[in-house]
């Protein structure tokens, strides 16, 4: 697999996809349109966040969870299978806007990850909204990745990793760390990355998208910025300097309307030397790996995944066709 350049891959879309969108374009979007209108409907949704955390959702039976708790938050060590390689890691970002989820709603992600990446996966309880501030978050990525190094870890032995808000924390984490002058991750992989928290509309697959309203997620950047320059590159990681930067994947669906902000930082990141995979599925739904239970073409994504991070490691082993598949 080459690392540096654009993918569109190719595959008939499958029955599970359409019925998921239609679904979601039916039902996902207007809650949000008419839920996300005020304040306390973050307050709301954070309790509920809370309340999912007591639900421990189904994993395979190969796959180990265990919960750990770093110096300033928790998480957990996700395996998803025998055989990995213990030196190595991934440390994973969930998304949920910065107000909810947590590593428990993510796992559909994080085990498939560590049995793609061949190695653990440390999924970051983070400190989020809207008691906590976009600061606090980036400082518990830092604070995990330094205990990571404290553990024993070298830096090149370090993924990052993280879907939707927690795309904008692994990118926000990279420039962080890079510009503190401290060791680099080997790799970063971003799916469906917030990239841009400024106040431009955006007009690309506003009606296309079956999942977010563009002007609710307008509206949660102008929550998260308030008091803040947008166009910091910690804030919004579309306007950053990517460069001395590691190879990257982006990772996003064509009818998204996050997807060009994708876009933005793979074209940012190669103009400053660095190596990008985009790929770009077709009519994908946001954060579609999360999917992966019901949607094959989610499952054909972590293969993308395992091949990247092969060839990051100068393994570029085949890669089978989607179509064929």
């Amino acid at each position: 697999m080459r690392i540096d350049e654009d993918v569109v891959p190719r595959y008939p879309l499958s029955w599970q996809a359409r019925a998921l969108t239609g679904f979601m374009r039916g039902t996902l979007k207007p809650a949000s349109s008419l839920l996300m209108r005020h304040p306390l409907a973050l307050v709301c949704a954070a309790r509920l966040g809370d309340l999912a955390r007591l639900v421990q959702l189904p994993y395979p039976e190969h796959v180990a969870i265990a919960s750990v708790r770093l110096s300033s938050c928790g998480g957990e060590w996700v395996r998803g299978g025998e055989g990995l390689d213990e030196r190595k890691v991934v440390l994973y970002f969930h998304g949920g806007g910065y107000f909810s989820c947590s590593p428990g709603t993510h796992r559909p992600i994080t085990w498939r990850l560590s049995a793609a990446a061949g190695r653990p996966v440390l999924a970051l309880d983070y400190r989020q909204g809207p008691v906590h501030t976009l600061a606090d978050s980036l400082a518990d990525a830092l604070d995990a990745y330094d205990c990571l190094l404290g553990r024993g870890y070298a830096a090149d032995d370090i993924v990052l990793a993280g879907d939707s808000a927690g795309g904008h924390l692994t990118l926000a984490a990279l420039l962080a760390l890079r510009d503190r002058g401290l060791p680099l991750p080997a790799a970063a992989i971003c799916l469906s990355p917030w990239a841009d928290l400024t106040d431009a509309p955006r007009h690309v697959n506003r009606r296309q998208d079956p999942m977010l309203p563009e002007s609710r997620v307008r509206w949660l950047a102008r929550r998260w910025t308030s008091g803040l320059d947008p166009r910091d590159p910690l804030v919004s990681p579309v306007h950053g300097d990517f460069t001395a930067l590691p190879p990257l994947m982006i990772v996003t669906g064509s009818t998204e309307v996050l997807r060009d902000e994708g876009r933005r930082v793979a074209e940012r990141a190669r103009r400053a030397g660095v190596a990008v995979r985009y790929e770009e599925w077709d009519r994908m739904p946001h954060v579609f790996p999360i999917l992966a239970d019901v949607l094959p073409e989610a499952r054909l994504a972590f293969r993308h995944i395992a091949g990247f991070l092969g060839a990051v490691a100068g393994r570029p082993g085949s890669l089978e066709d989607p179509a064929a598949a």
